[in-house]
């Protein structure tokens, strides 16, 4: 179990690294979605 001998004191980690984490998969979520869509327009003109 965690050692919670200090409580912790909110504002005081570090959360670069998370943060850098989230917006990638934010990117990823985001590109997926688009390429979907491309994939789906590209069938709808392709059988027409």
């Amino acid at each position: 179990m965690a050692d919670d001998s200090e409580p912790h004191k909110p504002g005081t980690m570090n959360i670069a690294e998370h943060e850098k984490t989230f917006n990638g998969f934010i990117r990823m979520v985001t590109n997926g979605a688009i390429l979907c869509i491309i994939v789906l327009i590209f069938l709808a003109l392709v059988n027409g």
